[in-house]
C-alpha cells in the first residue's frame, strides 16, 4: 500500500512540474529542408516571480540589495539584463542547433521569435531550493514578410536547475531553463518535419 501511494505521489509531482512545448497553431512543415533559421528573443510584457512586472521586480531587488550594500543593487540590475545576451540566449541557441539539426543564421528564410512571458528565478539557500522556470510564446515567421506567421508554439514551465544542487546563482538557473527550451523546441521541429 505504501509503495502504491508513493508511486502515485511521484507520478503526480512529475506531471505537475513537467515542461510542455506545444504547437498551438500553424505547421512546422515549411521548415523541412531549410538549413537554418534566424532566431530573435523578446521579453515583452514579461512577469517575474509572484506576477510582478519585470520593472517592479527589478526595482524591488535593486532597492533591497542597495539597502544592504550600496551599489550592489546597481550591479545586480546590470547583470540581470546582461545575462540575456551573455547567458540565456547563447545557451538556448546552442541546444536548439544541436537538437533541431539547423543552423542559426541571420539570413534564414524563417525567423523564430522567442518571447519570454514569465520568469521564475527560483532560489537555492543550501537547505532549500526552488528551480527556475520560464514560459514563452514562440512565433515562426517568414523573415521577409513578418506578417506571414507559419507557426505558434508555447513553452510552459521550462525548468532550470544545476546538477548536484550547486546552482546558487539565479542567472545560472534561468540559463538552464533557456537551454532546456532550446533543446525541446529543436526536438519538436525534428519530430514534426520528418
Amino acid at each position: 500500500m505504501k509503495t502504491s501511494l508513493f508511486a502515485i505521489f511521484l507520478l503526480l509531482s512529475i506531471t505537475v512540474y513537467s515542461q510542455k512545448v506545444k504547437l498551438v497553431s500553424g505547421s512546422l512543415a515549411p521548415l523541412k529542408g531549410e538549413p537554418g533559421l534566424n532566431v530573435e528573443f523578446t521579453y515583452d510584457n514579461m512577469t517575474v516571480g509572484d506576477d510582478l512586472s519585470e520593472k517592479e521586480y527589478v526595482d524591488k531587488k535593486k532597492r533591497a540589495y542597495n539597502e544592504k550594500e550600496p551599489g550592489r543593487g546597481d550591479k545586480w540590475e546590470q547583470a540581470w539584463f546582461a545575462d540575456r545576451t551573455n547567458r540565456f540566449e547563447p545557451n538556448f541557441i546552442e541546444l536548439f542547433v544541436k537538437y533541431s539539426q539547423k543552423k542559426v543564421t541571420a539570413d534564414g528564410k524563417y525567423t523564430l521569435i522567442f518571447n519570454t512571458t514569465r520568469t521564475e528565478p527560483g532560489f537555492n539557500v543550501g537547505v532549500a531550493r526552488k528551480s527556475a522556470r520560464i514560459d514563452a510564446k514562440v512565433q515562426i515567421v517568414e523573415t521577409a514578410n513578418r506578417s506571414n506567421i507559419i507557426a505558434h508554439l508555447i513553452v510552459d514551465n521550462a525548468p532550470g536547475r544545476g546538477a548536484g544542487g550547486y546552482d546558487f546563482d539565479s542567472g545560472f538557473r534561468i540559463e538552464e531553463a533557456y537551454a532546456k527550451s532550446g533543446k525541446e523546441i529543436g526536438k519538436l521541429i525534428v519530430s514534426l518535419t520528418k
